[in-house]
C-alpha cells in the first residue's frame, strides 16, 4: 500500500514516544484516526469533551518528564473548547502539542464550515502555529512542532492538519526527535552564586516549574543542597510535591494566600534564589514580594530560558540554565558550615510552617470544615500517589494541610482555571496505572469536567473525587465581601446543585457522603477501598470557609 500523509503523521508521533493520545472525534481528522488503528503503541482516549481532553494531555505532559502530551481536535468549536489548556500549558510552561483537524485546503479563506484562521486565534496561547500544506512536509512538521514545545521554556504548539491532506500519498522518512540541548551554568555564575549563599544569614529558595521535569534524582539532590548548605525550601503556586513537607529544612509553601505569620517572616530574608521558577503574581504575593520591578533584596533567578529571567524583575544574578545542572555543581563543592543565626533561621520558618498544620478552629455549624478532610487524608492517601486539584478556596487547606512528600505527583493548572482536576486525575491514573490518583474540586468545578468520569469509566481506572460543596462559588464570594464588605452577593454566587451522590452513581462510579466530621474517616477510608472504578467523596463543606482557620484542634498528620 502506497503511505499516506495520515499514515506518515501516526509513524511521527509513534517516533516521539506517543502512546497516548486524548481527543473528541471529528470528522475533521478521519484521516489520522484511521491510520493511527494501523501504528501499534498508541492508545487513544476518547473524551466527553474538549476542554476535558486538553486538561489531561495537559496533565500528561507535565508527568512525561519534558516531553509533550498530545490532544487531538477537531476545527471551529473543538478547538476553541480545548483553548483552555492551552492557556494553561502556556502560562505553566507545559509541553503540549495540539493536532487540529481543518477544512479542505481548497476551501480556505472561503468561510466554510467552522473554519478559522488559528495562527491569529491562538497567537496569544501558543509558541507557535504550523500548517501541514505539502505531504512532504508533514513528518517535519511534527518533529518541529515537538521540539519548540519541549525546548527552552516549553510551552503548547499547535499543528494545523487540513481534512482533505490525510489521504494523500506522500514520500519521504519519519523525521526522529530532535536532541534538546541543555544549557550548563558559567563557572563564574557558580563562584558568584555560592559567594552569595555563603555571606547570606537569611537566604530563602524557592523552587518551581523547571524542577518538576527532572525525575527523582533532581528532587533527591535537592534535599540534598538543602541539607549540605542549610537553606529553607519553598516550593511554590501549584508545586508543592517538590520538597518533603516534613522535612525540617521545609520553608512553607510560597502559592496563594501564605498564612501572615510565614509570609511576615519569610520578607525578612536577606537573599532569594528562584531555582527553576518563572514567578508570577501568585508567587510573588502580587508583585510585593519580590517587588517588581526592583526587588526589595538581591535575586537570583534559576530558569533554562534567557529571555525569561528579568522580564519583570530586575534580577542580580540571571542564570540561563537547567536548574538540575546548578544543583549538581554546587553539591561538588564544599558547602561553609552554617552560622548559628542561618541554622536558627531555617528552624524558625519550619516551626512556624509546623505550627499552621495544626490550628485550633471551630467546628462550623453550617456544614463541614473543609481542613478536616484535607488533614484527615494524609492518614489515607499513599506515598506514590498523584493529586490533582481544581481551583476554588478549598485548595487552599489542601496546600495547607496536607503534607506532600517528593514521591507524590501533583497537577493542576497555574492560571486558576476550573475544571481541571477531574480530567488530570483521569490522565494521572492512565499515566501511571497501578497507583492512586486523587482530585480535590469543588461543586462548580466539578459541573464543568466531570463528565470525564464517563472517560475514567470506558478507560477502566478508578480516580477519587473529594467533593467540596458549599453550593456556591466561594471565592468570588470571599472576595466580593473583602471589596464591599456587607453588601449582598447571593445572588452571583449561590448555585443549585443536583443530588452529587445520584449524580456519581449515574456515571458508575462509586459514592461516599460526609455530611459532619464525623463521617470523614470512614468515608475515606471506604474511597479507598474500591480499586475497580472511579469514586465521589461528596462533602458537605462550610460556607463560611473565611472562619475556618479558628480553634478546633487537629492532630499534626503523621
Amino acid at each position: 500500500m502506497t503511505r499516506t500523509v495520515g499514515r506518515i503523521l501516526a509513524e511521527s508521533l509513534a517516533a516521539h514516544d506517543i502512546d497516548l493520545i486524548y481527543c473528541v472525534p471529528g470528522e475533521s481528522y478521519l484521516g489520522l484516526t484511521d491510520a493511527l488503528t494501523d501504528v501499534p503503541g498508541i492508545r487513544l482516549v476518547v473524551c466527553r469533551h474538549e476542554g476535558g481532553a486538553g486538561f489531561m494531555a495537559a496533565a500528561d505532559g507535565r508527568m512525561r518528564d519534558g516531553r509533550a502530551g498530545v490532544v487531538l481536535v477537531s476545527r471551529g468549536p473543538g478547538v476553541t473548547n480545548a483553548m483552555i489548556s492551552m492557556h494553561t500549558a502556556f502560562h505553566d510552561a507545559t509541553p503540549l502539542v495540539v493536532l487540529i483537524g481543518h477544512v479542505e485546503r481548497k476551501d480556505v479563506g472561503r468561510l466554510a464550515l467552522q473554519e478559522q484562521n488559528y495562527s491569529r486565534l491562538l497567537s496569544d496561547v501558543t509558541k507557535g502555529v504550523f500548517e501541514v500544506i505539502q505531504p512532504i512536509q508533514a513528518s517535519e512538521v511534527i518533529a518541529r512542532a515537538f521540539h519548540l514545545a519541549e525546548s527552552g521554556t516549553p510551552g503548547p504548539v499547535a499543528v494545523i492538519l487540513p481534512e482533505d491532506i490525510f489521504d494523500q500519498p506522500a514520500e519521504g522518512p519519519v523525521v526522529l526527535p530532535a536532541v534538546l540541548p541543555k544549557s550548563g551554568p558559567r563557572s563564574e555564575d557558580l563562584d558568584q552564586l555560592a559567594e552569595m549563599l555563603a555571606q547570606a544569614e537569611r537566604p530563602l529558595v524557592l523552587v518551581g516549574g523547571a524542577m518538576a521535569s527532572g525525575g527523582e534524582q533532581a528532587l533527591t539532590d535537592l534535599t540534598r543542597l538543602a541539607e549540605a548548605w542549610t537553606l529553607p525550601i519553598s516550593p511554590t503556586h501549584r508545586r508543592p510535591h517538590l520538597f518533603d513537607a516534613t522535612h525540617p529544612n521545609y520553608g512553607g509553601y510560597m502559592g496563594i494566600r501564605v498564612p501572615k505569620p510565614l509570609i511576615e517572616e519569610m520578607k525578612k530574608a536577606d537573599l532569594m534564589i528562584c531555582l527553576g521558577e518563572r514567578l508570577s503574581d501568585s508567587i510573588s504575593q502580587s508583585y510585593t514580594f519580590p517587588a517588581a520591578p526592583q526587588p526589595q533584596l538581591p535575586l537570583v533567578q534559576v530558569w533554562p530560558d534567557a529571555n525569561e529571567i528579568g522580564r519583570v524583575w530586575r534580577v542580580d544574578l540571571p542564570i540561563a540554565a537547567d536548574p538540575h545542572a546548578v544543583i549538581r555543581a554546587l553539591l561538588a563543592r564544599n558547602a561553609p558550615e552554617a552560622s548559628e543565626g542561618r541554622k536558627a533561621w531555617v528552624k524558625g520558618l519550619n516551626t512556624i510552617h509546623r505550627g499552621l498544620l495544626a490550628p485550633e478552629w471551630d467546628k462550623m455549624e453550617d456544614g463541614v470544615n473543609f481542613g478536616a478532610v484535607c488533614a484527615a487524608m494524609a492518614r489515607h492517601i499513599p506515598a506514590d500517589a498523584a493529586v490533582t486539584s481544581d481551583a476554588g478556596n478549598f485548595s487552599s487547606f489542601l496546600h495547607r494541610y496536607f503534607p506532600f512528600k517528593q514521591s507524590h505527583v501533583f497537577l493542576a493548572s497555574n492560571v486558576g482555571a476550573m475544571g481541571s482536576a477531574v480530567p488530570m486525575a483521569v490522565a494521572a491514573a492512565l499515566r501511571r496505572p497501578g497507583k492512586r490518583a486523587v482530585a480535590f474540586v469543588g461543586d462548580g468545578g466539578i459541573l464543568m469536567t466531570g463528565n470525564e468520569i464517563a472517560t475514567a469509566r470506558r478507560e477502566g481506572v478508578a480516580p477519587i473525587i473529594i467533593l467540596s460543596n458549599n453550593a456556591g462559588y466561594g471565592t468570588i464570594g470571599m472576595h466580593h465581601e473583602g471589596r464591599y464588605p456587607g453588601r449582598p452577593y447571593d445572588q452571583a454566587t449561590s448555585l443549585v446543585n443536583p443530588d452529587f451522590m445520584a449524580w456519581a452513581k449515574a456515571f458508575g462510579a462509586a459514592a461516599f457522603d460526609v455530611q459532619t466530621e464525623d463521617d470523614i474517616e470512614p468515608a475515606l477510608a471506604a474511597a479507598f477501598a474500591v480499586t475497580d472504578r472511579p469514586v465521589v467523596v461528596h462533602v458537605r463543606s462550610s460556607a463560611v470557609q473565611a472562619s475556618a482557620w479558628k480553634k478546633r484542634t487537629m492532630p499534626l498528620p503523621a
